[in-house]
């Protein structure tokens, strides 16, 4: 997947949140501030300040006139992905962000999936916004029709293993058989016919949980008798989050989800417990060091996090049975590289390394012209 684009740099942590609600709270406070208030608000940066005009995100409605002049409707949040396995919403304004990597908006559908290199390979139908390493969209044009791969590489997979080969099937060996290495994550191919299916195999198991039922799938569950239920329904806002291993009981203040695998309750990404975290982001307006918008947030817990608890439960659980499978995958036999070097799929042509032109988006460019692409 030789176009990779580095991750959404918001500058102001308000402009996400893990409910659109906050957001238009957020938006109508700042829109109501004037003069040196709204400015303290705005949290100014280099890159982006009230005065700063800039294009309409592809695909987005929003102002393009400056903030400071007129901040136009509350533009519709989109879901992102803020975090591994944190989906939360973000305001599609290009001017509140650093920097929002239009590249990847014009490139954002319903085809499209986000392979995320670090930590560890993850897989989003969301748009990645924030700290999660390199992003690899796998097509690079609007409604799947170019893939990013090195060219030539499906027809020599075809041809190799005797069948069609989607960019989607590459993918899905990407994360079977993935792997870090000394110049990030290395993608051995596989030369045995059974071996490369056994991937494939697994490699879409591990698709389908993290994409977590997006672009119109089922969302995964655990077999009948593990999946986990609302025991007792969140009444107060929760002081903290517990587990215990011996009931499989992860309790939030009053309220109680089981059953929990211990493996969903202890899966870490970087060092941090991925539940822990998701709860950590869900109560920082209430932290007594949050300041202005950031502090803006819901007064009671929203049935609807439960819902998301159920949903990321799953998801971890899923994962964690998945993880020894995937470690004890072995590719066999590899395709030599003079093999993929005849072919011309290395190296990859500078060009793959590029976006693609994109010429069917509407695009506005900053105080209302248009956009040159």
């Amino acid at each position: 997947m030789p176009w990779a684009v580095d991750g959404l740099r918001l500058g102001r942590d308000w402009v996400a949140a893990p409910d659109p609600a906050t957001l238009r709270a957020r938006w109508t406070a700042l829109t109501g501030a004037e003069g040196a208030e709204r400015e303290r608000l705005f949290r100014p940066s280099r890159t982006r300040t009230p005065s700063s005009g800039a294009a309409a995100l592809p695909g987005q409605r929003s102002a393009t006139a400056r903030f400071a002049d007129a901040p136009g409707a509350f533009p519709d949040p989109v879901r992102v992905l803020r975090a591994p396995f944190d989906e939360q919403w973000l305001l599609p304004d290009q001017r509140l962000i650093d920097s929002a990597r239009p590249e990847l908006w014009r490139v954002r559908d319903a085809q499209q999936v986000f392979l995320l290199e670090a930590p560890g390979l993850l897989a989003t139908a969301h748009l990645p916004a924030g700290r999660l390493g390199r992003i690899r969209p796998l097509h690079r044009r609007p409604g799947g029709a170019e893939p990013n791969l090195a060219p030539g590489l499906l027809a020599l997979l075809g041809g190799r293993h005797g069948g069609w080969v989607t960019p989607e099937d590459v993918l899905c060996w990407i994360l079977a058989a993935g792997r870090p290495g000394p110049r990030g994550y290395e993608v051995p191919l596989a030369a045995d016919p059974e071996r490369w299916r056994a991937g494939l195999e697994l490699g879409h198991r591990l698709l389908t949980v993290q994409l977590r039922g997006a672009r119109g799938g089922e969302p995964p569950r655990l077999p009948g008798g593990r999946r986990p239920y609302v025991r007792a329904a969140v009444t107060a806002w929760p002081a903290g989050l517990g587990y215990d291993a011996e009931s499989e009981t992860l309790t939030l203040g009053d309220g109680a989800v089981s059953p929990v695998p211990a493996e969903a309750w202890e899966y870490e990404v970087q060092g941090v417990r991925v539940l822990e975290a998701w709860f950590a982001a869900r109560c920082a307006h209430r932290d007594p060091g949050a300041a202005g918008l950031e502090g803006l947030g819901p007064a009671e817990w929203p049935q609807s996090w439960t819902s998301e608890l159920l949903a990321l439960v799953t998801t971890l659980a899923l994962l964690a049975a998945l993880a020894p499978e995937r470690a004890a995958f072995a590719p066999g036999p590899l395709l030599p590289a003079a093999e993929l070097e005849a072919a011309g799929v290395l190296p990859p042509p500078r060009w793959s390394r590029r976006p693609a032109s994109v010429l069917d988006h509407q695009e506005e460019g900053p105080g209302g012209q248009f956009a040159l692409l």
